[in-house]
């Protein structure tokens, strides 16, 4: 399953795709949720709340912008306080303990004794090295694979990057990533495109980390991130359940 609540501008948050994925409830439906709960919020006089508990904005996907929200765990309460089933009853317990178990590490990591006075830079600190292990995490998990005859022509045919692949389906490299993110392939973390644990040590990704200067003159650390020849065919065959044909395909369709 995906990270239920992350950090985002040094606060604890959900956001309201990931409570439509584990509840099982279309987007729409959540979004329409959040905005009852808002135009109550209003009626009621407590706009301060909504403002510090709510943020919205927007993310692509195929090429459309749609709206999404960030929330607290105020907030996420306050949403699914509806949700009443045996199931949903057992989703917001993990959602109350993975709120506590992020509470704690923002705790930690804002403390003094975490060895950099400012609080901003200690929150800055600790995301990146949360992003280094994770990027290592991933380069280690790539290497796991057993080799199969499959794996041994795969490899043979090279890697490419995520942008040679997305030229394939005549879109943008980004737009792509965003696709694969929205389908819970991969997530965003400092910057970096990561792939979630399931699909960390299938053979679909070779990563190498490059090394860069700071402008405060420290080192810095980036995965460069390549598709192996499985990491292609998985995107082909998760774009076709979506009913998108490489650009090939499309061609070969109006000539037939």
């Amino acid at each position: 399953m995906k990270e239920l609540v992350f950090i985002e501008n040094g606060k604890a948050v959900t956001d309201s795709l990931t409570v439509a994925e584990v509840f099982g409830k279309d987007h729409d439906k959540v979004v329409r949720d959040i905005g009852v709960q808002l135009a109550k919020l209003e009626t009621a006089g407590e706009m301060e709340f909504s403002t510090a508990n709510f943020v919205g904005s927007t993310y692509d996907s195929r090429g459309k912008q749609y709206v999404k929200w960030d929330m607290t765990e105020e907030a996420f309460t306050l949403i699914a306080m509806s949700y009443t089933t045996p199931e949903a009853m057992k989703f917001k317990v993990k959602f109350i303990q993975e709120f506590k178990r992020m509470r704690e590490t923002l705790n930690t990591i804002l403390s003094p004794s975490y060895m950099i006075e400012d609080p901003i830079k200690r929150a800055q600190k600790w995301i990146e090295e949360q992003t280094e292990k994770k990027m290592l995490e991933q380069q280690v998990a790539e290497s796991k694979p057993k080799v199969t005859y499959y794996d041994e022509i795969l490899k043979s045919t090279g890697v490419v990057t995520i942008t040679q692949i997305a030229k394939d389906y005549g879109m943008s490299g980004q737009k792509l990533n965003d696709l694969l993110h929205d389908n819970g392939v991969q997530y965003k973390q400092s910057g970096q495109w990561l792939l979630y644990h399931k699909y960390q040590d299938r053979g679909y990704t070779k990563s190498e980390t490059q090394s860069y200067r700071r402008s405060s003159g420290e080192t810095g650390t980036k995965l460069h991130t390549k598709w192996t020849q499985k990491g292609r065919l998985f995107i082909y065959n998760l774009l076709s359940k979506l009913d998108i044909e490489p650009l090939m395909d499309r061609e070969q369709k109006k000539e037939a």
